[in-house]
């Protein structure tokens, strides 16, 4: 087991986007919308978490890169019965950032589900995907 050798790849601009879904009942989106869940702002913790676990990933992950982040950005979409959740992360970099938009919105749906769990236990982390990455070697992928 080892490390990707990057040494000789050269910097370039990457970005990656992934996305994911938190499932739940009505109940708890209403609670969720309207401010009432005993952990607090659910939707603002879950952003903060998702930008921290970006730039934390080669801490969680073994053998993944410390890339020099330069943004990230986590969306929140509320629907009647879900939070769909999508991370875009980029960086000049000579390797990607797949990886940190997966974490992104993989621990977005964590904290999600952490603050709902007391008024539901039926949340569902679902579709974790990447969608999109441009940069590097590979070119662009954008999922079908």
């Amino acid at each position: 087991m080892k490390m990707a050798d990057v040494s000789k790849k050269d910097v370039t601009y990457r970005v990656a986007i992934a996305q994911g879904i938190v499932s739940m009942g009505k109940g708890t989106i209403r609670a969720i919308k309207n401010g009432v869940v005993p952990k607090g702002d659910v939707l603002t913790t879950a952003k903060i978490a998702g930008i921290m676990a970006a730039k934390k990933t080669p801490e969680l992950l073994p053998l993944c890169h410390p890339i020099q982040i330069e943004n990230v950005d986590v969306e929140l979409v509320v629907k009647s019965d879900r939070i769909e959740i999508k991370s875009s992360v980029s960086a000049s970099a000579k390797t990607g950032v797949e990886m940190e938009a997966l974490t992104s919105v993989s621990v977005a749906a964590l904290t999600i589900y952490d603050m709902c769990k007391p008024l539901d236990k039926n949340i569902v982390l679902s579709e974790i995907v990447l969608l999109e990455k441009r940069g590097g070697k590979s070119g662009t992928y954008i999922r079908r």
